[in-house]
């Protein structure tokens, strides 16, 4: 075979594999790397059992469907929300179908805002279980509201429960880990912690400033190779955040359901977080097009992506001004071409 068919070939290759990826990603809902990790990567049921697993905001949401997936897996849980008694509930749905009994659930009401009961409430959980393999720090609020109507004080409460809050419990847990020299934060951060979008100034702000702590914090670990420190990703998913988020004042919240099925379904977004668990992702980023696509575009192609971004905010704004999910729009005009 001569040195010039040889080329053609190798290009040949190349564009294949090119089109490929692009393929691959037009019908992705994660990131590549976690797109690979889901279909040639250690699976969950291999290595997630028998670890303590302590989730916080676990009363509903992702933290909700978090617990549900792990009670199949065969781990202690450790739940944590401020209401107690939807913990409960959680609780006896994890025991009626998972693998668990009761003596492997613990309910730990937890605000996480009161940084003062951290330390009380890690050593509850060491004297429970005598170790904690998995913090997933999910607990926080989203907001909706304008940035020139935004009171001060709502820029406060979301630093201190969204930030200061998760880096306090998270700073309790760590001398365990660093003793043990092992053990996994994953911290359930957003798309709106790498990228930027109107009506959430304030909670991009808190989110920004988790990537930053997380990406320094595991950077100090390098000496501790047994500790690893996930930033989890997600875009819009199916839950009551947008109804609880905090909008120009503080005592007031969205309050309102809106249409959800142009979201992510909570189950899918677990699952995709409980792979990159498993496989030890540094960071992976969970969504469907266009926020995907537009991540991807602030990665590598930032002028292009503040375009895109002026563009689809717009119609953010207009469509909360009218009272529908800010998304609803573009995301449900993509959902059926992708579908």
């Amino acid at each position: 075979m001569s040195w010039e068919l040889g080329l053609w070939l190798l290009a040949l290759c190349a564009l294949l594999a090119l089109v490929v990826q692009l393929l691959r990603f037009l019908r992705a809902d994660g990131d590549l790397t976690l797109m690979w990790a889901e279909w040639q990567g250690r699976r969950p049921e291999w290595e997630l059992t028998d670890m303590v697993v302590w989730v916080t905001g676990a009363s509903s949401g992702i933290g909700e469907e978090l617990a549900y997936q792990l009670s199949t897996l065969g781990v202690s849980l450790v739940l944590s929300a401020r209401r107690a008694q939807e913990l409960e509930r959680v609780k006896r749905r994890c025991l009626e179908n998972g693998n668990l009994k009761e003596k492997d659930i613990l309910v730990l009401p937890l605000d996480l805002a009161d940084r003062s009961s951290h330390e009380a409430a890690t050593k509850v959980v060491l004297q429970e279980f005598g170790k904690i393999d998995i913090l997933v720090n999910n607990a926080g609020r989203s907001q909706r509201s304008l940035c020139v109507d935004t009171s001060l004080d709502v820029f406060k409460e979301l630093i201190e429960l969204n930030y200061l809050g998760t880096v306090s419990l998270t700073m309790c847990v760590l001398p365990h880990m660093i003793e043990r020299k092992q053990g996994k934060i994953v911290t359930v951060n957003s798309l709106l912690g790498i990228i930027s979008a109107p009506l959430s100034s304030g909670y991009s702000a808190s989110k920004h400033a988790l990537r930053g702590f997380f990406n320094c914090l595991r950077a100090e670990l390098a000496t501790c190779p047994g500790i690893v420190v996930s930033n989890i990703c997600p875009g819009p998913v199916q839950s009551n955040i947008v109804k609880n988020s905090l909008t120009e004042e503080v005592q007031k919240t969205v309050g309102i359901d809106t249409v959800q099925s142009h979201k992510m379904v909570t189950s899918r977004c677990v699952r995709l977080m409980l792979i990159s668990m498993a496989n030890d992702l540094k960071e992976v980023w969970i969504s469907d097009h266009p926020f995907l696509l537009i991540t991807y575009l602030w990665q590598y192609m930032p002028t292009w992506a503040w375009w895109l971004t002026n563009k689809l905010g717009k119609k953010r704004i207009e469509n909360f001004k009218n009272g529908l999910d800010a998304d609803i729009s573009y995301f449900k005009t993509w959902k059926t071409k992708h579908d």
